[in-house]
């Protein structure tokens, strides 16, 4: 699991983000179920995707704000 830049994602569009934050909290969710069935040995994804999970979040809601203030 790779950290995802910001500006990597400043470069894409919203939907794209979306598309990008639905296959994250779906990774998410597959990770942490593999954690409770003990298949899961690196637990600092964890961590990664809910980073990544903010920082798409965060990059969207710049992205809405910006378009509604112009």
């Amino acid at each position: 699991m790779k950290d995802l830049k910001s500006k990597e994602l400043k470069d894409k569009s919203v939907p794209e983000l979306e598309a990008m934050l639905n296959v994250e909290r779906a990774n998410l969710f597959k990770a942490r179920r593999d954690m409770v069935l003990r298949q899961l040995t690196d637990t600092t994804s964890l961590r990664v995707r809910r980073h990544n999970i903010a920082r798409i979040l965060t990059v969207i809601t710049e992205k809405k704000r910006g378009a509604v203030n112009v």
